[in-house]
């Protein structure tokens, strides 16, 4: 009987090749391990996608003509000593946009219906009449900063330049019958005033220990510091914009589960801090080329005027020096992306406002264009009167209005976010607010 030693086929791959070393072992557990993270981490990137836009459209808030001119009258009359309160502000606007956050993500309901459902008829009128006023007054410098862009680039008339404020800001709000998402891309628009106000901060260098020292070192002093600071806080925590946000996220699909609440209340905290950084690094830098050019040793006498009264319609030579002759041309471009883009984001906050308050059944384009007209009212009553000058007080004006109504959103908006009826276990607590 004989037994028959079969070899192996050719092809046959053993445990060791022929250069003797042995071959990976590929685990097939291991494998499917990785690739089921890959698909999960890839699917995260596209849900946390999903909820960008509302914290960059609200950003536009932070970015308008009435910070323009409350940074640059910072810089020009104290340098560097008020940045503190950019930065307190902007820290400070984040927390409170993330409650306006999470109270429309838990209550599928915006700040303003709230309002109307929580409180008796007359604290609701009021409420909603405070709410106009903010508005209004947040609107001024957006409307009054694309005017003066207007004037530089076509010599229009200031008050010529409100009214086509107010027809351009219906025409952009069109793009909301084609969805929110396309709306919130008018958000690129400020990369033009950024790509300005950056390339002259690199130019004239200012020195980034004194940065740094404002940054982080409140301070008081000068002539007048105290009403800037006012301004300033006021152009950047905007009563309108909790509004605003608060029903900007009810546009995304959110799971009912506490584990899609959690998610999208930390993606929208996400997205909103790197909106909101962005707008601080454009405001700190608009500081710094105003306080380093007008406090410059070689300034020129012209130029030291402009200083002694600069605004937003006046600051175009800030720019001369990386722009040249085309300062004022690229600065009026940045000025009018800046007012164009802020204005649409007011208009549609008031668009919310009037529904969540009245409940106004009406078709969107009216109900836009009563908006608008409410908010552009004032702005071409100074525009005709006072001219230019009288446009440039009243930025400031409008500025400290809106830090005295900021209480009257911001009031509701912290009891309701700690109501445990309305909330359940997203409520605001003292160590964790987002």
């Amino acid at each position: 009987m004989s037994v028959m030693l079969h070899e192996p086929p050719v092809n046959h791959i053993s445990a060791i090749d022929r250069s003797g070393i042995a071959p990976p072992v590929i685990n097939s557990k291991d494998y499917n391990l990785q690739e089921i993270n890959a698909k999960k981490d890839a699917a995260g990137w596209r849900t946390f996608l999903s909820f960008v836009g509302p914290g960059f459209l609200v950003s536009l808030g932070y970015l308008d003509p009435g910070n323009f001119e409350t940074d640059l009258q910072a810089g020009a009359d104290h340098r560097y000593e008020l940045l503190w309160v950019i930065l307190i502000g902007l820290i400070f606007a984040l927390v409170i946009q993330s409650l306006a956050v999470n109270l429309g993500v838990c209550t599928g309901k915006h700040l303003s219906e709230i309002c109307k459902a929580e409180y008796p008829i007359f604290m609701k009128y009021c409420l909603w009449l405070l709410a106009e006023i903010a508005v209004i007054a947040a609107d001024i410098p957006e409307v009054i900063g694309t005017a003066f862009a207007l004037n530089i680039l076509f010599k229009l008339p200031l008050w010529v330049g409100v009214l086509l404020t107010g027809f351009s800001t219906l025409l952009f709000l069109g793009i909301q019958r084609y969805g929110v998402r396309k709306l919130e891309g008018i958000a690129v628009l400020v990369l033009v005033m950024a790509g300005c106000f950056f390339g002259e901060m690199s130019y004239v260098k200012p020195p980034a220990g004194d940065l740094l020292k404002g940054m982080f070192i409140p301070k008081l002093g000068g002539r007048g510091a105290t009403g800037d600071t006012i301004a300033l806080l006021g152009a950047l925590v905007m009563p309108h914009n909790l509004f605003l946000h608060s029903a900007l996220v009810l546009s995304r699909r959110i799971p009912n589960s506490v584990h899609g609440v959690n998610d999208a209340c930390r993606y929208f905290l996400i997205e909103s801090g790197f909106a909101l950084f962005v707008a601080f690094l454009i405001n700190v830098s608009i500081v710094a080329v105003s306080g380093t050019v007008c406090s410059g040793k070689n300034i020129s006498s012209d130029s030291l005027d402009r200083c002694n009264d600069l605004s937003v319609h006046s600051a175009s030579f800030l720019l001369r020096n990386v722009l040249g002759n085309s300062s004022s041309t690229l600065y009026a471009m940045a000025l009018l992306a800046s007012g164009q883009s802020s204005t649409i984001t007011g208009t549609y906050a008031g668009q919310f406002i009037m529904q969540g308050f009245l409940e106004l059944k009406m078709r969107k384009w009216l109900r836009n264009l009563i908006t608008r007209c409410i908010a552009i009212m004032p702005s071409l009553i100074v525009s005709i009167i006072g001219g230019s000058s009288g446009a440039g007080r009243l930025i400031i004006i409008a500025s400290m209005i809106l830090s005295f109504e900021l209480p009257f959103a911001l009031i509701p908006l912290l009891k309701f976010s700690s109501t445990t009826t309305k909330m359940g276990p997203h409520k605001n607590s003292t160590i964790e607010l987002g």
